[in-house]
C-alpha cells in the first residue's frame, strides 16, 4: 500500500467508530517554549488527557507530524527517521482496553476495511509488574489479546520478561504475548516509583510485525520483540491511562481513563510492502529517483553507500517539512537543527559523487505526495525550495573548502581538538562533521577536547560563532539553560551511583535533550540507571539554589570542584555550585553543595526552574562512544 491509502485507511476506519477527525498540530508547537518540535502524537493532546475538555468531544483521530532532533545520529539504519507521521486514535475518558485493543487488531488484520496483516506476524507486549509499587501485570490485556489471536486460531502463550536487557537472555520462549516492566508503562516521570503525587500513569501494549529476518547476535545472543537486530519493528502501541499516584506512594484508579494509541505510519505502509526498510515506501520513491539518475547506481546496490542514501531521503524530507512550517536555517534553536540536516545531507550528496545542486530536485517530489493530506504545503512551495537552494549553495563552498583542509590534517597526524577548532573558526566546517570524518577513520575526537580548544582561543577573544558552543551548549536558550544545570546534577549523580572514578570526556547540550560523555568501565545496569534518575529528579525537586563563584583555581580544587578532563583552567576560576557552597571557616553552619564544578555558565539561579510544569529527568539512552567511555543522552519531559 502507499503511505496516502494507510493513513486513509486508519482515519475512515476510526471514523466509522465514531471518532472525530483532528487537523495535525504545527510540527513546531504554537506558544510552548519548553519544547523546540512536536515530537509524538500525545504532545498536543497532553491537557486533554489530563483532564480538559476537548471541543470536538472523547473520541479524536488524526495523523500528526513529527520530528525527533535526538534520533539524527540514529539515521542511516532500514527503520530510524527524524520526520515522521504518528496516527493516533483517542478516548478521553470513554472506552478503554476491552474496545481498543480488538479495534487496532481488527484494522491491522481485516482485508477489507484494515492493512490485511497475517496475524502470524504480530506479537504484542504488556506491562509486567511493578514489585516496588504494588501494581500488578496488565493481565486483562493478555487476556484480552489471548482472545483475539484464539478467533484467528493462534495459540497466544504468555512470557514475563521483565527487563529488555533479561528478554536477551531469555529468548521468545515460544510466547506471543510478552510481558516487560518499565518498557510498558507510561508516565511524564517514567517508571512508577519515579511518578510524584498526582501523576496519572499506567500500561500500555506495544504490536511488533516479525519480518522474519535472522537474528544478529550481535545485538544478543537471543531474539525477542524489543530486539533491536531488525525482525521485529514496532508499528503501535495502546497506552492505558488509569492511574493515579497518591501521596502516600500507592496507586488508585483513575475516576476518567484514557486510551493514546500511536502508530507510526511509515513503519505500517513497510509492513504491508513485508520489507522493514521504511525507505522503499512509495514516499521515497521520486527522491530515490532522482539519486539514482545523479549517481548512475541504485538505491541497495552499495552496502557502503546506503547509510549515504537514507541520510539524504531523511534529513531533505525532514527539511522540506520545517521549512514549509516557516523554520528558517540559522545558528540557534530549531533553525539550527534544520541548516545541520542540510548540511548532513549535502555532505552525504557530495560522498555519494554528486557535485551540482541536487536538493531542491530531491524534495520536489515530496510536495506531490503531501499536498492532499497537507494542503498549505503548496501555498509555501516557493519558500521552500528557495531555503534549500540558497542553503546548499552556501554550505557546499564551505564544504569544498573545509574538505581540503581536513585531508590536510588528517595526512599528517590524527585530529586535535585544536584541528577541529581552526576548520571551525576559519572555515565554517561543522565541528559535528570533523568529527564523523574522524571517526570514518578510526580517530576518536571528543567533544571536550574540541570546547578546550576553543575556551582557549576564547580568553584571547569573545567574538564570532565560537561564542555559540562555550561549555557544549548549541545556544542560551532557556531550556538549554535548565538542561545544562541538569548535566550537572547528573554527573553527581553518576559517581553516586558508578563511583568516584567516574569523570567527564565530553557534552552536548541542545534545548531538546542532553548528553553526557563520561569514563565507566562498562555498561550500566537498568537498576543503576533507575538511581541515576531518582537522585537527579530527587535534587531537582529540592529547589536547591545555583550558585556562581568566582575564586583562585588552587582554592576551587581545595573545595573539590569537578574539573573538566585535559581543560587547562586559568588562575581565577568560575565555579558553580548546587545547593549553598559549603561549610567554611567562617560560616561553618552551611550544608555542603550536592555538586560543584568548574564552570562559565549560563545556569538556572535555582533547580525549581528545571522542574517547571512537572518536568521530570528521563535517560533515553545508555551506550559506549569509546573504549572506557559511555554516554548517556536524557531528556526533560
Amino acid at each position: 500500500m502507499t503511505l496516502s491509502e494507510v493513513r486513509s485507511r486508519f482515519l475512515e476506519f476510526y471514523k466509522a467508530r465514531g471518532h472525530v477527525e483532528i487537523p495535525s498540530a504545527p510540527i513546531r508547537p504554537d506558544n510552548d517554549p519548553t519544547t523546540l518540535f512536536t515530537s509524538s502524537g500525545m504532545q498536543p493532546l497532553v491537557p486533554y488527557l489530563l483532564g480538559e475538555a476537548h471541543p470536538a468531544g472523547t473520541r479524536l483521530v488524526d495523523a500528526q507530524t513529527c520530528f525527533r532532533g535526538q534520533d539524527i545520529e540514529e539515521v542511516g539504519d532500514n527503520r530510524h527517521t527524524t520526520f515522521f507521521e504518528m496516527l493516533g486514535n483517542w478516548s478521553l475518558g470513554d472506552y478503554f482496553k476491552e474496545e481498543q485493543l480488538p479495534w487496532v487488531f481488527g484494522f491491522l488484520t481485516s482485508k477489507e476495511a484494515g492493512l490485511g496483516f497475517n496475524p502470524e506476524n504480530l506479537y504484542v507486549t504488556v506491562f509486567s509488574g511493578d514489585e516496588s509499587t504494588g501494581i500488578g501485570a496488565d493481565m486483562e490485556s493478555v487476556s484480552i489479546w489471548q482472545k483475539l489471536f484464539a478467533e484467528k486460531g493462534i495459540e497466544a502463550p504468555f512470557a514475563s520478561i521483565g527487563s529488555e536487557e533479561a528478554g536477551y537472555q531469555k529468548g521468545m520462549q515460544g510466547a506471543r504475548i510478552f510481558g516487560y516492566d518499565e518498557k510498558n508503562w507510561w508516565s511524564r516521570a517514567g517508571a512508577p516509583a519515579n511518578m510524584p503525587p498526582g501523576e496519572p500513569g499506567g500500561p500500555d501494549s506495544e504490536i511488533f510485525y516479525d519480518f522474519g529476518l535472522p537474528h544478529d547476535t550481535s545485538w544478543g545472543p537471543e531474539c525477542h520483540p524489543n530486539c533491536d537486530c531488525g525482525r521485529f519493528v514496532e508499528i503501535g502501541n495502546s497506552v492505558f491511562m488509569q492511574f493515579i499516584k497518591e501521596a502516600d506512594g500507592s496507586f488508585s484508579q483513575l475516576p476518567k481513563k484514557n486510551v493514546d494509541f500511536g502508530g507510526g505510519l511509515e513503519r505500517l505502509v513497510a509492513a504491508t510492502l513485508g520489507d522493514p526498510d521504511v525507505f522503499l515506501i512509495d514516499v521515497f520513491e521520486h527522491a530515490r529517483k532522482v539519486l539514482e539518475e545523479k549517481t548512475g547506481s541504485s538505491y541497495g546496490s552499495s552496502e557502503k553507500d546506503l547509510r549515504a542514501w537514507r541520510i539524504i531521503l531523511d534529513h531533505t524530507r525532514a527539511a522540506f517539512f520545517m521549512l514549509a512550517s516557516d523554520i528558517q536555517p540559522s545558528n540557534t534553536e530549531a533553525g539550527y537543527i534544520l541548516r545541520r540536516l542540510i548540511r548532513r545531507a549535502i555532505r552525504e550528496v557530495d560522498r555519494l559523487g554528486i557535485k551540482d545542486a541536487v536538493l531542491v530536485e530531491i524534495a520536489h517530489g515530496f510536495a506531490n505526495l503531501y499536498k492532499e493530506q497537507y494542503p498549505w504545503i503548496m501555498d509555501n512551495l516557493a519558500r521552500i525550495e528557495e531555503g534549500l537552494a540558497a542553503e546548499e549553495k552556501k554550505f557546499r563552498n564551505t564544504l569544498s573548502t573545509g574538505l581540503k583542509e581536513f585531508e590536510k590534517i588528517a595526512s599528517k597526524k590524527d585530529i586535535s581538538g585544536e584541528d577541529a577548532f581552526i576548520l571551525f573558526s576559519s572555515f565554517g566546517f561543522p565541528f559535528e562533521l570533523t568529527q564523523e570524518l574522524a571517526k570514518e577513520r578510526g580517530l576518536t575526537l571528543l567533544e571536550s577536547d574540541f570546547k578546550s580548544a576553543m575556551e582557549a582561543h576564547q580568553s584571547q577573544s569573545r567574538a564570532g560563532a565560537a561564542q555559540k558552543f562555550a561549555g557544549g551548549l548549541a545556544d542560551h536558550a532557556e531550556q538549554t539553560v535548565r538542561y545544562h544545570t541538569t548535566h550537572h546534577i547528573l554527573l553527581k549523580a553518576l559517581q553516586m551511583v558508578l563511583g568516584e572514578e567516574v569523570f567527564q570526556r565530553g557534552s552536548n547540550i541542545t534545548s531538546e535533550r542532553l548528553r553526557i560523555d563520561f569514563s565507566s568501565p562498562g555498561k550500566m545496569s537498568d537498576e543503576q540507571k533507575a538511581e541515576v534518575e531518582h537522585i537527579v529528579n530527587e535534587v531537582i525537586y529540592q529547589d536547591l539554589p545555583v550558585v556562581r563563584s568566582v575564586m583562585p583555581r588552587e582554592e576551587a580544587e581545595k573545595l573539590g570542584a569537578q574539573m573538566e578532563f585535559g581543560v587547562k583552567y586559568p588562575d581565577m576560576v568560575s565555579v558553580y555550585s548546587v545547593g549553598p557552597m559549603g561549610a567554611t571557616e567562617e560560616a561553618p553552619n552551611i550544608p555542603e553543595a550536592f555538586s560543584l564544578e568548574f564552570c562559565g555558565g549560563p545556569h538556572v539561579s535555582n533547580t525549581s526552574e528545571i522542574h517547571a510544569g512537572d518536568t521530570h529527568f528521563k535517560i533515553l539512552k545508555e551506550e559506549a562512544v569509546a573504549a572506557g567511555i559511555r554516554r548517556i543522552k536524557a531528556v526533560l519531559s
